[in-house]
């Protein structure tokens, strides 16, 4: 069947219609760039979608599968087990803060919320309090697209076309306030937004409350970067009041600000970590819940024989995604990439901020080696990012992702300083065809 046969395929997160009358097609992809079909060699500004963090086409990585399949290609991790999921967890937890010592497997971010929420929701109950079911989301958050995880999060339009949401959800405002704008790095103001959560605890009552979920940098939900101090408090009140603290690092994980995860650089440990994307490089899918040790040894003090946590997915700790993601780890580690955002903040920084200049652009948000450019909205909203996504797209060859009027930028770690300055000039261009 040729590729251009395209009825078929239902697009997620796309309008079908319009992509088919022109599509948009990546046919291969090495180190820092996807292909075209017609050829044209695209500098990815986008890790894929937050996940290629060790760049594209790893050979390290394609042998890890090759080989796994070849030696085991499935085995359930139900009342049995196989090597690699435990050599991966061991591995893992040694990059993670410390007490966050036990990992679940599962197929993807939207996934890993979910499994994070179920946790929760049976830990409190575990303990006595069965009353604590509700949870506190954010606007603007991302959470993935299984009813949980729209219900908890904050983005209108996951939510608006599904009329069954769970109920007892409740979201604090989001973190971007009017005089932020143009900050490199974390706002300084905004640290007292988290304390709208002793309004909602006063609210709801801690005793009805399971957990807040946040994303420690929002993603999908335009880029916005916590105010200094906003996370800290948000530990010190849900520990108050005995709130689980969730962190949705399904973006941050990895690298992408310069430590394994968000929890290390700001130094604030969660009771639950939900990741995917950069665990495999993107490569195969896999997510993972990171638990605390007290939330663990809650569920271990039944008989010995009971299944302690009735959850889990036929492909959690799928042999083959191990192996990926293990291999994943090596290049992680031994190509310092853990750490290569921060090392390339101030570059990616300057870089971004001096578009600051043009016209058309509202607003410049950054950490490490995550970027939004926010532009002055048109006539229509999202018609100014769609038209510079398209630009960098077929003019600039440059990925980047459009978020209504926000471009959206992450590209893999293994970026140089070249290649960032290769990408701003792409924005500028594009950006400035904007009429003002």
């Amino acid at each position: 069947m040729p590729w251009n046969e395209l009825d078929a395929f239902w697009m997620p997160f796309t309008s079908n219609r319009e992509f088919k009358s022109a599509p948009r097609m990546l046919t291969s992809a090495q180190g820092m760039h996807f292909t075209s079909d017609d050829g044209r060699k695209i500098l990815d500004g986008t890790a894929g979608l937050w996940c290629v963090n060790a760049g594209h086409g790893r050979e390290e990585i394609a042998k890890a599968a090759y080989d796994q399949l070849k030696e085991l290609d499935f085995a359930s991790a139900f009342q049995m087990g196989h090597p690699r999921p435990f050599q991966l967890a061991e591995r893992l937890i040694q990059h993670t803060p410390e007490g966050l010592d036990h990992v679940f497997f599962t197929n993807s971010g939207s996934e890993s919320v979910e499994t994070a929420l179920k946790i929760a929701v049976a830990y409190h109950r575990l303990n006595g309090n069965g009353s604590k079911t509700k949870f506190i989301g954010r606007e603007k958050g991302y959470h993935g697209t299984n009813l949980g995880g729209i219900s908890v999060g904050g983005l209108g339009s996951n939510r608006k076309d599904f009329n069954c949401l769970i109920p007892g959800v409740d979201h604090l405002q989001h973190t971007w306030i009017k005089g932020s704008e143009f900050t490199k790095g974390q706002p300084a103001k905004g640290a007292e937004l988290a304390d709208e959560l002793e309004s909602l605890i006063a609210l709801h009552s801690a005793d009805n409350i399971a957990a807040v979920i946040v994303e420690p940098v929002v993603g999908a939900g335009g880029v916005f970067i916590p105010p200094q101090g906003y996370l800290e408090r948000l530990r010190e009140i849900t520990r108050q009041h005995d709130i689980l603290l969730i962190f949705d690092e399904v973006i941050t994980g990895f690298g992408r600000i310069g430590k394994p995860f968000a929890a290390n650089r700001f130094q604030v440990t969660p009771d639950l970590l939900t990741t995917a994307k950069g665990l495999t490089n993107g490569a195969i899918p896999m997510g993972a819940v990171f638990a605390h040790n007290k939330i663990h040894q809650a569920f271990m003090n039944g008989p010995e024989s009971s299944i302690e946590l009735f959850h889990g997915y036929t492909y959690s700790g799928h042999p083959v995604a191990s192996a990926v993601a293990l291999a994943t780890l090596d290049i992680y580690q031994h190509e310092g990439l853990f750490e290569q955002a921060l090392a390339l903040e101030h570059c990616w920084q300057e870089g971004l901020h001096s578009l600051s200049d043009l016209k058309a652009v509202k607003d410049i948000r950054n950490i490490g080696l995550i970027g939004a450019v926010e532009l002055h909205p048109g006539d229509q909203p999202g018609q100014r990012g769609k038209q510079v996504f398209l630009d960098c797209y077929w003019q600039q060859n440059t990925l980047v992702r459009g978020i209504g009027d926000t471009l959206a930028l992450s590209p893999p770690l293994i970026i140089n300083e070249q290649q960032i300055h290769q990408l701003v000039e792409a924005l500028r261009t594009a950006i400035s065809k904007i009429p003002t």
